[in-house]
């Protein structure tokens, strides 16, 4: 992996460069670099530890950490970083230096450090360069293996991420150029799984893993999660313009598999894709579409925005737990304290993507007629224990799509997708073997009056 990394030193500047690419897009690379409970994990050369103090994020926020080695050679060496810029997720400058135990700044030991993250084709360039004091102290920098550690830390860090995420993933390039990761698994028709809100490919490996029996998977992470990237202004053209690209991968032609708002994504794409879909697999699409539940607030979409932009993730999470899902606070309080809701919270902005995806239809009137132009077999599942909203939703598209069926899968509600996804599996792969046999049996009987 050394090889990735380029090593550019100027002693007129006093500065040292470090660049790598490194199979991320740049808003996990960000988070890596900016999130205590992930810097932990890689920040340091191989063999050594690091210890995270203190961290601010901010313009005069502090990072206070030490650097000790696993073997326990050597003497703990501690740092003060004070930041001076932050933009997210592009820039990172702040002046670093070495202090004592009681964190007083050792003379002459201040470093510039300007970190930049910039979209590569294959994930981010990452641009560390570091301005000394001096090109002595530059000279002596270089001298005590600090192009190693950095060389070391940014294996670390890609290594240490990809983990998290599920390991390294393909990619497409979709049309406006932001890059879709996916898994692809299994053989056989090609079905792809459109996630929920707030989800990632990973909620869904478990159910992959068992439609691969039958299918060839595509689990992607929808953009601005995951490993897949961004780009503004949203539109949920572009959204389907993504499910395109990932069609195309798989050879022009596929079924769509969608959860909830994922599943509102699959009817918007293959409304507009037309015959790029075969089939339909929806499982609780989140309409409102009478009194069975209070509507989502008009204004939902705006906070949603405000709550981002003023990085109050985990606020927007909560937001979208209360007034889109309906879950009562006291359950909310709860969920807080599991781990998956900080993963929620970086997937927070996308949010708002899915309302302006859901747009008026969950505000307790009637789907409109016409508004999605399907013509292909279309089953729709719903889990005994949910809320009537996906019964009445089941039974409303039923009304107004050609080629549907429903099923009602005994014990189980809206979290289905996560924890039954052999449930699922099985009732998708069941309906996809009898409409063929159908298929079949109608080719023969049509060959047998010809015949006759």
């Amino acid at each position: 992996m050394k090889s990735k990394t380029r090593i550019l030193k100027n002693r007129d500047s006093r500065e040292l460069t470090v660049e790598r690419i490194v199979a991320l897009p740049p808003k996990l690379a960000w988070e890596g670099w900016t999130k205590p409970e992930h810097i932990a994990h890689w920040w340091g050369p191989k063999l050594w530890s690091a210890t995270v103090y203190e961290m601010d994020v901010k313009p005069g926020g502090v990072w206070r950490y030490s650097l000790k080695s696993d073997d326990t050679s050597g003497e703990e060496a501690f740092c003060k970083a004070v930041y001076q810029e932050v933009h997210e997720p592009y820039t990172l400058v702040y002046t670093d230096s070495f202090t004592d135990k009681d964190w007083n700044v050792v003379e002459n030991s201040e470093m510039l450090t300007t970190v930049l993250f910039k979209e590569a084709a294959s994930g981010t360039k990452l641009s560390i360069v570091t301005r000394f004091a001096s090109a002595e102290e530059l000279d002596n920098a270089e001298a005590m293996g600090m192009v190693e550690g950095f060389t070391d830390a940014c294996d670390r860090l890609e290594i240490y991420l990809e983990t998290l995420t599920g390991g390294h993933m393909d990619t497409v390039t979709s049309k406006d150029g932001t890059k879709i990761a996916y898994e692809k698994q299994g053989d056989g028709p090609a079905v792809i799984l459109i996630s929920s809100a707030v989800a990632d490919h990973r909620d869904a490996a478990g159910f992959a893993e068992q439609l691969s029996t039958h299918f060839t998977v595509y689990n992607y992470d929808r953009r601005g999660r995951g490993q897949s990237s961004d780009a503004t202004p949203y539109a949920v053209q572009r959204e389907v313009e993504d499910i395109e690209a990932l069609i195309q991968k798989a050879g022009g032609h596929a079924c769509l598999f969608g959860s909830s708002s994922g599943a509102v994504l699959a009817l918007e794409a293959a409304s507009r894709l037309g015959e790029q879909v075969t089939k339909l697999y929806l499982y609780e699409p989140p309409f409102i579409i009478n009194d069975s539940r209070k509507p989502v607030p008009t204004e939902y979409v705006q906070h949603l925005n405000m709550l981002n932009q003023a990085g109050r993730r985990s606020e927007a999470v909560e937001y979208f737990m209360s007034e889109a899902l309906g879950i009562p606070a006291e359950y909310i309080g709860y969920m807080k304290a599991d781990p998956s809701w900080e993963a929620m919270e970086s997937m927070s902005h996308t949010l708002v993507y899915d309302g302006m995806l859901m747009g008026d239809t969950q505000s307790g009137k009637p789907l409109p007629a016409g508004r999605w132009k399907v013509n292909v077999p279309t089953l729709i599942m719903t889990g005994e224990n949910s809320e009537p909203l996906f019964h009445d939703t089941a039974k409303a598209l039923t009304g107004l799509l050609p080629l549907v069926e429903t099923r009602t899968l005994t014990g189980q509600d809206h979290s289905a997708v996560v924890m039954a996804p052999d449930i699922i599996a099985k009732t998708i792969i069941d309906y996809d073997i009898a409409l063929e046999e159908n298929a079949n049996d109608e080719v023969n009987a049509i060959r047998g009056s010809e015949i006759g």
